[in-house]
């Protein structure tokens, strides 16, 4: 019982054996196959040093230190390509987290971002003085902050220049006949009290009432808001006494201070954007309106004026606020993210991946910036992607590359420069080669006149050479001290 059991388990184990024998001979045939399909396919371009990618061989070899050369093909050659061009396989991309985005047409806007100081509106600001010396009676408005009305009373005046310009018109009023002359006399003292701002309705007031006013009113000739009050009751004026600062707040104006290298982009009418901290959550839209004409000689800047419309008057003159200008804007531009751009000194690149692993570096001319987009005006079409992580691993290897490259350009130049130049006895050039068989031909000459001194004989006993002999004899006529 026991040999059956153990004739039936070898049985078994002869017939696993086998069938895994056969499928292991199958699939080392196949792999054999493949490996050679791949090897009739990849036939190998040149072989290059693994220490020095400069040096190459047609065939394979090994280096000084008895290294194998490595084989490069057709899809690992970059010499065709541009300088700097560099292969990554696809699991050290992965592992590197390189990734890529297409370059597309975008509207740009590129912004400028600066500080600005609010003011008022230098067209709407009224200063206001009396037109005849006199002594200010009663004040209708005297705080500062007051909103006025175009028309409003400000105060009333007492002046004997005044008081005597109405006389006069009400003497040429009373004297009015139908002669001309006296009804030029009136036009004349009417037109007097005029120019002295006396107000249209006390001038229709002296017409019906015929009494000469003490007190005449000064009214306000424009809305807006008191700024400044100047005199208060009682107070002698004359023409050059300030009575009133009124401004009108509904716009207001905004200086800026533009840098000499963003002047290029801004021009009058750009776009605007005003923040306040003193107002939050709320923006205010206006536009450039002026560049002024000069620059600053301490900042080296140029200022600008924006206006802006101030509802509700909550822009306060010189408060500060955050402003931005929407200047130089692109409508279709190729765009990349900003942060695909290496900027290296005096240029600017972008990888570029043309395939799979293949990492071209381009040298591009750059736009304007908008919000984490640049444009490109050279170097990437639309639809082409560009390197946005990695790209400054990949940078050192393509400069690596690059430099591997001019390297390999000069090495031959180096060569033919060092090269050692031989000459026969003729003088004339000859070639390494040449040169070795002519070092071998003079070895052979010199080995045959040497055994010329010589003769040898089948004993081994060789005798001297009449040359020789006569040396003897001379050392023999000749002894030594």
């Amino acid at each position: 019982m026991n040999n059956r059991v153990f004739i039936a388990l070898f049985v078994f184990a002869a017939l696993i054996t086998g069938i895994a024998g056969y499928w292991l001979g199958v699939g080392k045939v196949e792999t054999e196959i493949a490996m050679q399909e791949v090897k009739e396919v990849r036939a190998p371009l040149y072989y290059r040093n693994p220490m020095n990618p400069t040096i190459t061989s047609p065939k394979p070899a090994k280096d000084e230190m008895g290294m194998d050369y490595i084989p490069v093909y057709s899809e690992d050659d970059v010499s065709s390509s541009v300088a700097g061009t560099v292969l990554i396989d696809p699991i050290t991309v992965q592992s590197m987290g390189i990734r890529t985005t297409k370059a597309a047409r975008r509207s740009l806007v590129k912004t400028i971002y600066t500080w600005g100081r609010i003011d008022y509106d230098e067209t709407s600001i009224t200063r206001l003085h009396p037109k005849t010396e006199g002594w200010v009676e009663l004040m209708q408005v005297e705080t500062t902050g007051q909103s006025l009305k175009h028309d409003d009373i400000l105060l009333s005046i007492y002046s004997p220049q005044l008081v005597s310009a109405q006389e006069e018109y009400l003497l040429a009023l009373n004297r009015s006949t139908a002669s001309s002359v006296t009804g030029q006399l009136a036009e004349t003292a009417l037109r007097r009290l005029e120019l002295l701002d006396v107000p249209n309705h006390q001038i229709e007031e002296l017409k019906q009432d015929r009494e000469v006013k003490k007190y005449l009113h000064i009214h306000s000739p424009a809305a807006g808001t008191v700024i400044k009050v100047g005199v208060r009751e009682g107070q002698y004026v004359t023409p050059k006494t300030e009575l009133y600062f009124i401004a009108d707040l509904a716009k207001v104006w905004v200086f800026v201070n533009i840098f000499e290298d963003e002047l290029a982009w801004v021009k009058e009418g750009d776009h605007a954007r005003m923040s306040v901290k003193g107002i939050p959550g709320k923006t205010f839209s206006g536009q450039l309106t002026y560049i002024y004409p000069y620059a600053d000689r301490q900042t080296r800047t140029i200022k600008a004026r924006l206006e802006f419309d101030n509802p509700g008057l909550l822009l306060k003159p010189d408060m500060y606020a955050e402003i931005e200008i929407a200047v130089g804007r692109r409508a279709s531009a190729i765009s990349v993210p900003s942060e695909a751009v290496v900027r290296s000194g005096t240029r600017e690149k972008i990888f570029v991946q043309v395939s799979e692993g293949k990492f071209e570096p381009r040298e591009v001319v750059l736009g304007v910036t908008s919000k984490g987009w640049i444009e490109v005006l050279k170097g990437v079409t639309s639809g082409e992607s560009v390197v946005t992580s990695a790209q400054f691993l990949i940078d050192s290897e393509s400069k690596l590359r690059e430099a591997a490259a001019k390297m390999s350009v000069l090495a031959p130049r180096i060569d033919n420069e060092n090269k050692e130049t031989h000459l026969n006895h003729d003088g004339e050039q000859i070639d390494q080669g040449d040169h070795e068989k002519l070092e071998i031909d003079q070895a052979v000459n010199q080995s045959e006149h040497n055994r010329s001194g010589m003769k040898h004989h089948s004993n081994g006993i060789h005798e001297k050479h009449p040359l020789i002999d006569g040396d003897s004899k001379f050392r023999k006529d000749h002894h030594y001290d």
